[in-house]
């Protein structure tokens, strides 16, 4: 019997790695003779980079970055298939490097995120996927840009800090005197654009800390900045990006890495389904294996698990999904052949997150058990 291991991660808990793991340990308890084939996914979000260095057999690459604030940390990004760096924004410029006190979004900076691409194209990278999601900015990806050589001018042509709070004093963008010269695919499923009531200030800088009088002047900020940009940079662009789907993921990165590095936007989930061969692996299995934090109408948008559970349709697959929680959706329910939460009821949330590996490991134990002995569980 095969079964391929295919979580996301269990946000607050397990990685998709760690989740895949905790899965593997569970199926041998129930059958030791199992094969087991590990491939954690992302869509995009966090924890991509893990998913792929992982999956690709690829290598950390560690360096000295700047985290939202400015502040000097330890930050990473995956190495594979030697020529391909994989970054995830949240490693640098991301929410969790902030606590709830220091998150304000007009003054977070993607720069750290724009250190890390330069520090994989001087490494010889001729490809950078980065996942775009987590993210504790809002600047449109300003310092990210910054970072990579691009200056944003003042009055008099002085150049100021690339930050979101700066942008209404923005008269003129220039542009590195060399090429990037690499191939950049920003990773993300969300269709977001730049600006508007959809936009990255309105939609998701609530969770980053702007209220609805800041969320807005970020709005009006993310406007003028894409004023400014097809002005200065619209010979190169060919067009208006702002609306373009995804160009409001991570707080307007997006957007930026279309502006100021050339980088085309794919789906998350579907860039690292191919990359995994995972329809081949798919096809080549008895049972698949998935699941996420939660499952629930968020899910139903196109997360990890609905791909997984859509490719394996395709191939006529059985799918057994577990999180920590389940929304009682019958439409969750159509999507999988057995659905189970690994929190037991009434148990306290911290007390959950703190014994998810176990909790992960014993539900699909007894999920397996059940299919060997040839009942299945309701």
């Amino acid at each position: 019997m095969r079964l391929l291991l295919a979580p996301d991660k269990f946000k607050g808990s397990l990685t998709a790695l760690a989740a895949a793991e905790a899965m593997q340990r569970g199926v041998l308890r129930a059958h030791p003779g199992a094969q087991t084939v590990l491939r954690p996914i992302a869509d995009g979000g966090e924890g991509t980079a893990e998913a792929l260095c992982a999956a690709l057999g690829g290598e950390w690459i560690t360096l000295r970055a700047n985290d939202p604030l400015g502040r000097e940390v330890e930050a990473r990004y995956a190495w594979v298939e030697g020529d391909t760096a994989v970054i995830d924004m949240s490693e640098a410029s991301g929410l969790w490097r902030l606590t709830p006190a220091e998150r304000e979004p007009r003054r977070a900076s993607t720069h750290g995120t724009g250190q890390l691409i330069a520090h994989a194209i001087a490494r010889g990278a001729r490809r950078i996927l980065i996942g775009l999601g987590g993210s504790a900015t809002n600047d449109g990806g300003i310092g990210m840009a910054e970072a990579l050589g691009y200056r944003f001018l003042g009055s008099g042509g002085r150049p100021f800090a690339a930050i979101a709070a700066n942008l209404g004093a923005l008269s003129r963008i220039e542009p590195p005197r060399q090429p990037l010269n690499v191939e950049i695919i920003a990773l993300c499923d969300v269709q977001n654009p730049l600006t508007g009531p959809r936009g990255a200030s309105q939609m998701f800088g609530p969770q980053k800390g702007a209220d609805p009088q800041t969320a807005a002047e970020l709005d009006t900020a993310l406007a003028y900045l894409a004023d400014v940009a097809a002005r200065d940079l619209g010979r190169d662009l060919g067009r208006d990006l702002r609306d373009t789907p995804g160009a409001g993921a991570a707080g307007g990165l997006g957007f930026g890495l279309l502006t100021f590095c050339g980088a085309k936007i794919q789906s998350g989930f579907e860039t690292v389904a191919a990359i995994l061969r995972l329809e081949q692996e798919i096809a080549a299995s008895d049972y698949v294996l998935t699941g996420e934090g939660r499952l629930d109408v968020q899910t139903l948008e196109g997360k990890g698990p609905v791909g997984v559970a859509a490719l394996a349709r395709q191939q006529h697959k059985p799918v057994f999904a577990f999180a920590g929680a389940i929304e009682n959706d019958p439409r969750l329910a159509e999507l999988f052949e057995h659905a189970e939460a690994i929190t037991p009821a009434g148990m306290p949330l911290e007390e959950a997150l703190r014994r998810a590996p176990t909790l992960l490991e014993e539900t699909v134990a007894r999920a397996i058990a059940s299919l060997t002995c040839g009942s299945k569980k309701e």
